[in-house]
């Protein structure tokens, strides 16, 4: 669980951008939770940017996340949503973050991941997977930002993988951790429990992404390996052949890493929060 509570969190995206909506929704949600009492969400004018796929320009995007983090009154980073574009600025703004950054809890997942990676790289304690402001837009996405809240606000239990709880654990976007690995974001997972995401891909991509997951000597000093869901599947011209668990059980057998069963995690409203490192 975070030991870090939140009153003032700010909002920054680092890949795709977000909208008004969002804003008032997720707002919403926080004063329905904690009423008079309810965080301060300080959305940076960034997260409303439009370059390309990108919200704003790599050095805006940059510039905005450094900002925030290394400001005192801020408690806390929620990532705003997913895409892509935080490992083109991670690297660059890890080496521009002060202690300040450090005490803060950093929050989201998806392409995130590449700036949680980082972090959590670079030792800061406070680092996890879980649901980001955008989730409000799915069906059902209320109970993912409460979720989110709760965690950030309260360092709530009840917001936690269960598994992560008995057990350091780390999580991540399987296509995202199989692009971290090799390069400066690659954090250290020797004996965390590793889970596993994927959403939109096709299963031989899965396939291909977990022969490099494990095949990497760090990562094979996992204490295992645990499967949240793969959802939204694409459809190849002709059958893969084997089914999403049939792949991570071969992987796992032929890397020696264990195989543990299932996480409640994945690209959907009931993602649970996945603290780094922490039991």
């Amino acid at each position: 669980m975070s030991d870090v509570k939140s009153r003032r969190i700010g909002i920054v995206a680092p890949s795709c951008p977000i909208d008004d909506a969002v804003v008032t929704a997720v707002n919403a949600r926080a004063l329905a939770l904690y009423g008079d009492d309810a965080p301060e969400l300080v959305f940076h004018p960034q997260c409303f940017l439009s370059h390309g796929h990108f919200a704003g320009e790599d050095h805006e995007r940059l510039s905005a996340l450094v900002e925030m983090a290394n400001d005192p009154a801020i408690d806390a980073i929620w990532c705003a949503r997913g895409g892509y574009g935080s490992g083109r600025i991670a690297e660059d703004a890890l080496a521009q973050m002060e202690s300040t950054a450090r005490a803060k809890s950093w929050l989201g997942y998806s392409d995130a991941g590449n700036l949680l990676g980082g972090l959590y790289a670079q030792g800061f304690e406070h680092v996890a997977h879980g649901p980001m402001p955008a989730d409000i837009r799915r069906k059902g996405g209320d109970a993912a930002v409460d979720r989110a809240l709760n965690w950030l606000v309260e360092g709530d239990s009840n917001a936690v993988e269960p598994n992560a709880l008995a057990a350091p654990s780390a999580a991540f976007n399987m296509i995202i951790l199989s692009h971290l690995i090799g390069t400066p974001l690659q954090p250290d997972l020797s004996g965390h429990v590793l889970m596993l995401e994927e959403v939109a891909e096709h299963l031989y991509r899965v396939d291909r992404a977990l022969f490099h997951i494990t095949s990497n000597r760090d990562i094979r000093r996992v204490a295992g390996i645990r499967l949240g869901r793969v959802s939204d599947v694409i459809e190849n011209d002709r059958p893969f052949g084997y089914e999403i668990d049939e792949i991570v059980a071969h992987w796992c057998a032929k890397s020696g890493i264990a195989w543990l069963g299932t996480a409640d995690i994945g690209h959907d409203v009931d993602n649970k929060v996945v603290p780094f490192g922490h039991s």
